[in-house]
């Protein structure tokens, strides 16, 4: 994963915020290095466990023809953004989704998930169930670990947690390398424990997802419960989120480092609790120490302005989890603000120079502007409708012939070993198929709407481009297309952006 940071937007938001402090004669600290002290936040008017109250732009002192004007911008740009959501003063001002994505199903919130696993440890470790300085390999006493040395048998969860646990990763540029190799592996776990060390745990900072889902097994043998279903009912559960999807290895185990879908909304209730130290409608859900160790800086990035936490990124004047493809939850203490992205592939520098005259909001609310909410409302639905996925032609006769055979494929790269098509609801498809000896079920939309699989999280909808061709999108982030192709008694399935094609006969 590759974090992208703006010396430009952070500059901005740290004059905005000393501005506000100034203004509001606020005692906050600056992050720099860290918090010392919890940022006040007046008390909400409030809680969004059953979702967020909105506000017009103007009553949250935002100008709605701007809010229209940026939105129009980046769309025309094209940028690769799913959706952009503020959260100002506890009110949704802004809730933008650019098509395809319509914000009706969770969206893949990559690493920002890692965020979210160490808040569960975090839980964990408040509850006594995981003490911070508790050596990693004793938690794998069952295993044989290789490249066992000292440096590793005194690794801690706290290096884990702050990713300075020495381990061989990717680093820099990113890790995803690292990832590929774990995942290849029949036993992800093993994978991840058995590489070699390269420093002394708590003296370097390196990016490193396996690391993170080493936590997702500790957390698991220390509380009895998957990661899903302890943040169900420690974190989940008390913030009201009921939409999220979490994938799982072949061992069961949650993915520590990324791939936890939620909707934007929902993610915007993580920045929240942050913003309030923890708490939720009176109540503690993470202890403030750690929110406040959380967001000050263990460590910083080579070649970044950002450091690191405990899964959290600290700027000088904000604090946000990040996912590649432009996932990102930003807290901004001294605004009362929380703004999410989501994106199919995106750095935040392709929309600061609209999302920072956004910022230079006023700090009063402003006269009523009826014209600029509906100029607002219809940029919204113009940019979540604007090159929507077309329904394509009626579905052929081919279908027919086809619907509920099964193929079988030639020996591919996907492992992909058979496929079989049924067609009975002109609303659903649906596909069988079997890659690498793990039966699948896929329901696709064919009525303009998605469909999510669980647990994974990606979204399906489908057309047929002509009378042999059946067009499969698999939303995620960024989109993949598959088409399906029928020749008589035989189907290729083709791979679009692999330049791939694959041969199954009945």
């Amino acid at each position: 994963m590759k974090v992208t940071h703006t010396s430009t937007l952070k500059r901005i938001l740290l004059i905005i915020t000393v501005i506000v402090m100034v203004v509001a004669g606020s005692a906050a600290w600056i992050l720099t290095p860290g918090l010392r002290e919890p940022v006040a936040v007046p008390a909400p008017d409030y809680w969004p466990t059953d979702g967020w109250r909105t506000n017009t732009p103007e009553q949250q002192g935002f100008d709605s023809i701007k809010l229209a004007e940026a939105l129009q911008a980046i769309h025309e740009q094209g940028t690769n953004i799913d959706s952009l959501l503020i959260v100002h003063n506890g009110y949704l001002v802004l809730d933008a989704h650019f098509a395809p994505y319509d914000g009706t199903f969770p969206h893949n919130q990559a690493s920002v998930t890692k965020s979210v696993m160490t808040t569960l440890i975090g839980i964990a470790v408040d509850q006594g169930l995981i003490d911070l300085d508790q050596t990693m390999v004793s938690f794998f006493a069952e295993r044989t670990i290789a490249n066992l040395d000292d440096r590793k048998a005194h690794m801690t969860v706290q290096h884990l947690v702050t990713m300075r646990n020495g381990m061989q990763s990717g680093c820099e540029p990113g890790d995803m390398p690292t990832i590929d190799a774990m995942r290849a592996s029949p036993d992800w776990i093993q994978a991840a424990l058995d590489r070699p060390m390269v420093a002394e745990p708590g003296t370097t900072f390196c990016y490193d997802s396996p690391g993170m889902h080493l936590l997702s097994a500790i957390l698991q043998k220390s509380t009895g419960m998957t990661a899903m279903e302890f943040a169900q009912q420690h974190l989940f559960g008390p913030l009201g989120i009921q939409d999220a999807f979490w994938d799982v290895d072949p061992q069961g185990y949650n993915f520590g480092w990324g791939d936890v879908h939620m909707k934007p909304e929902s993610a915007a209730k993580i920045g929240y609790l942050w913003m309030h130290h923890g708490n939720w409608n009176g109540k503690q859900v993470v202890a403030q120490d750690w929110v406040m160790n959380s967001v000050r800086r263990h460590s910083t990035r080579v070649g970044h302005d950002s450091g690191y936490g405990y899964g959290w990124w600290i700027n000088d004047s904000h604090y946000f989890a990040a996912g590649r493809g432009g996932q990102t939850i930003r807290v901004i203490p001294a605004l009362n603000m929380v703004i999410v992205t989501t994106g199919g592939g995106f750095d935040i520098p392709e929309i600061e120079d609209y999302l920072v005259p956004l910022l230079l909001r006023s700090n009063r609310t402003l006269p009523a502007n009826p014209e600029g909410e509906t100029l607002l409302q219809e940029t919204l639905t113009r940019i979540q409708q604007t090159d929507a996925v077309p329904t394509g032609v009626a579905a052929p006769e081919i279908a027919k012939t086809i619907s509920g055979k099964l193929f079988l494929c030639e020996k591919n790269p996907l492992g992909l070993e058979s496929v079989s098509f049924d067609f009975a609801d002109p609303n659903l498809a649906v596909l069988y198929h079997r890659p690498f000896g793990q039966d699948l079920v896929w329901e696709i939309g064919m009525d303009g709407r998605y469909r999510q699989l669980s647990p994974s999280g990606d979204a399906l909808i489908g057309y047929w481009e002509d009378t042999e061709t059946f067009h499969m999108e698999v939303f995620d982030i960024g989109t993949q297309v598959f088409l399906a192709k029928f020749h008589k008694d035989a189907i290729q399935i083709i791979v679009d952006d692999a330049d791939l094609t694959i041969s199954c006969e009945p």
